[in-house]
């Protein structure tokens, strides 16, 4: 080998080595000073230690949790290291407590600050609002208050997120001034007011713009209608007014438009064939009259639309042959007329429909047998009858998983043709028709099942054994009607109230699941799915019999209603074993024996009841019973904190006669049984005393 040669390969080594050095070091590039203290400072106004932090300030916070430094210039400098600058500070999802810095604002190259889902409190730092790098702002769902700066100057910004906070006052008007590249802007979940400013459409590359959940009022700014690049703007829950105006298809780009749960009155303006992009339009719980316009119900691009609780009228008439794409509809609560629209099962993607509470005073179309795609179906309070013919053609929708066809059908008889099957349902509400029979055997086919209301009816008989082998079950309503005899044993073996096996896909997930009946205002509320708790609710019937012990082995049951029945026994000290339990409600029934000390071990119950029964002695002292009312246990003869100081430990239940109380007769039993023994041993004693005296004189001349 050459010198030449030599040369050129010591160069390429020297080369490498160099670049691997570089690298080395960019992995460990030392904290500056400036940083350093701005850090500290950080530190001070917490409450907690971040894990993975040092305390100790020598140290070198580049390689610190969460951070990232970077020096692109460092080798240009005359001292590097004070050139090196944290540009990533992400710390979100670590429970952090305590406020925020000044000092954050010194950190002069920092791009992305993610301090999002934790436990900060106070006001955000003016600081914030200046750094020049910064392109990412998420200060989301934490306990800040107070306004938002007034003065902004964030030229390199692309998202600001400040959602789910408890921030107030108006909407910054100078937040575009400077921050023309910003994308995503995004104060939802807070307590703004105000209209709307103008200048938001000056953030001329603005992609989203979320404002719900607010107390804005006011309109839709004309600004806002500027925003040609805008893909999402969402309104909803908020107190706009007035007539939704017909520049809001000038946002041309827009893909999702939600602004329900307002107060936006008149018709909806016929504008959205310029939304060429529109998929999603919400516009449910306003105030807005007349038809559904024609550039709706025929848009090929929209995939969910929902004007639930309008006053919407007219015949429902879409074209599902230019709506394509529509796979969710949800026209529930409105004043519609006419007939339930026989055509839709020709929109071939549309999966769920919500047409509740609309007079339709109709059958179940027979087209319905061909709905294959079909998933969900809301049909409740829609003046609909004959329960057989909508159930035979229903069960031919073969990926229907959820059906409600509540408060219809009214004083029918639940039909029991064995050949129904549902196989795929798993959810069933068929509640508050005041339906005849009993629970029919072809329910027992639905091995799918989750959840099953047939509350408030009239149905007789037993409580089917075969309920207990659903394996996903977790929610079963059959209060309310006349069932009778005892409670199944099968139901102690619920598997998704033992171990909560519940599939974790949520059905229906734009519908409301159904009205459940607020008791306490007369009214309705809505529930979904995944957030009902798991439930085993059979009050007002007339069961008898006692309750199991193996119920105790329900780990996993929130509510646990059986009030108003015949049920009669003790209470099974194994319900203790119920640890998830929130509500425990045994009251109105013939439950007798003390309560078991062991139900204070449920830490989670809330709601208590066994008031009316035949209970008798003390009531347990500790755990969530001192935060139970003192009704929870009246109508019994019981003790305690809560009714009249226990006399003694054996208080006896007045119900009974002292003298026939098993107590009573026990003590009176022992107190003779005494008397006899002394007796017979007294007795005794003076024969065997007698008899020596007479065979003494006997003894003695024999000796």
């Amino acid at each position: 080998m050459g010198v030449y040669d030599f040369l050129v390969i010591t160069i390429f080594m020297g080369l490498i080595t160099y670049q691997a050095d570089q690298a080395v070091s960019s992995q460990n590039l030392p904290c500056n000073t400036n940083d350093m203290r701005a850090l500290q400072d950080f530190m001070r106004g917490l409450k907690t230690v971040i894990d993975g932090w040092s305390t100790n300030f020598s140290s070198d916070c580049c390689k610190w949790t969460g951070i990232t430094c970077n020096s692109s210039s460092s080798l240009e400098m005359d001292n590097p290291n004070d050139h090196i600058g944290i540009v990533k500070l992400e710390l979100g999802d670590k429970r952090i407590t305590g406020k925020l810095s000044e000092s954050l604002g010194t950190l002069y190259q920092l791009t992305t600050l993610n301090l999002s889902n934790n436990l900060i409190e106070g006001t955000l730092p003016l600081s914030l609002f200046h750094l020049q790098a910064l392109h990412v702002l998420d200060l989301s769902r934490n306990y800040l208050s107070g306004s938002v700066p007034a003065t902004i100057n964030l030229p390199s910004i692309w998202t600001i997120d400040l959602s789910e906070n408890c921030l107030n006052g108006s909407l910054p008007v100078s937040i575009c001034d400077n921050s023309s590249t910003l994308r995503i802007f995004n104060f939802s979940y807070n307590y703004f007011s105000g209209d709307i400013p103008m200048e938001l459409g000056n953030c001329t590359s603005l992609n989203e713009l979320s404002l719900n959940m607010n107390d804005l009022t006011g309109g839709i700014s004309e600004g806002i209608f500027g925003l040609r690049n805008l893909t999402l703007l969402n309104l909803q829950g908020n107190k706009f007014s007035g007539p939704l105006s017909k520049g809001i298809c000038n946002l041309t780009n827009l893909v999702f438009l939600d602004i329900s749960l307002n107060g936006f009155t008149g018709n909806i303006p016929n504008v959205f064939h310029s939304c060429v992009k529109l998929q999603s339009f919400v516009a449910h719980s306003n105030r807005l009259t007349g038809f559904i316009p024609s550039s709706l119900s025929n848009s090929p691009t929209l995939t969910l639309l929902n004007m639930r609780n309008n006053s919407l009228e007219g015949s429902i008439d879409l074209n599902c042959s230019a709506m394509a794409s529509l796979t969710s509809l949800d026209l529930g609560s409105n004043m519609f007329s006419g007939p339930i629209p026989d055509n839709l099962p020709s929109c071939k993607r549309l999966n769920s429909i919500n047409l509740s509470r609309i007079n339709f005073g109709s059958l179940l179309p027979e087209s319905f047998k061909d709905f294959h795609s079909l998933s969900c179906l809301f049909l409740s309070n829609s003046s609909i009858s004959n329960l057989s013919s909508a159930l035979r053609i229903l069960e031919q929708c073969q990926n229907l998983t959820t059906l409600v066809l509540s408060l219809n059908f009214q004083n029918e008889e639940l039909p029991t043709n064995p050949t129904l099957h549902f196989h795929k349902v798993k959810v069933l509400v068929i509640a508050n028709c005041r339906l005849t029979g009993s629970i029919p055997e072809w329910l027992s086919h639905s091995s799918q099942l989750q959840l099953l209301d047939m509350s408030w009816n009239r149905l007789k008989g037993k409580v089917p054994v075969w309920i207990g082998h659903f394996e996903f079950l977790f929610y079963m309503d059959l209060s309310n009607n006349s069932l009778s005899g005892e409670i199944p044993k099968s139901l102690t073996g619920l598997r998704s109230l033992i171990d909560r096996n519940i599939p974790l896909e949520k059905l229906c997930s734009d519908f409301p699941l159904f009205m459940k009946r607020n008791v306490t205002a007369g009214g309705f509320r809505y529930n979904r799915l995944w957030s009902f708790p798991l439930t085993l609710d059979l009050s007002y019937n007339n069961l008898s019999g006692t309750i199991w012990q193996e119920f105790g082995n329900l780990s996993k049951l929130q509510v646990f209603d059986l009030k108003v029945n015949k049920i009669s026994g003790p209470i099974p000290s194994n319900l203790s074993g119920m640890t998830s339990l929130e509500t425990l409600d045994l009251s109105h029934n013939k439950l007798s024996g003390t309560l078991p000390p062991s139900l204070v071990k449920l830490s989670f119950l809330s709601k208590f009841n066994v008031a009316d029964n035949q209970l008798y002695g003390e009531i347990p002292s500790g755990g969530q019973f001192s935060t139970f009312p003192d009704s929870s246990f009246q109508g019994n003869n019981l003790c305690g904190d809560h009714v009249s100081p226990c006399e003694s430990n054996d208080q006896l239940p007045s119900w009974l006669p002292k003298e026939s109380s098993r107590s009573n007769s026990i003590i009176d039993n022992g107190f003779f049984l005494a008397m006899a023994i002394g007796f017979a041993f007294g007795l005794f004693i003076s024969i065997f005393i007698y008899n020596i005296r007479e065979i003494k004189p006997l003894l003695n001349l024999s000796l």
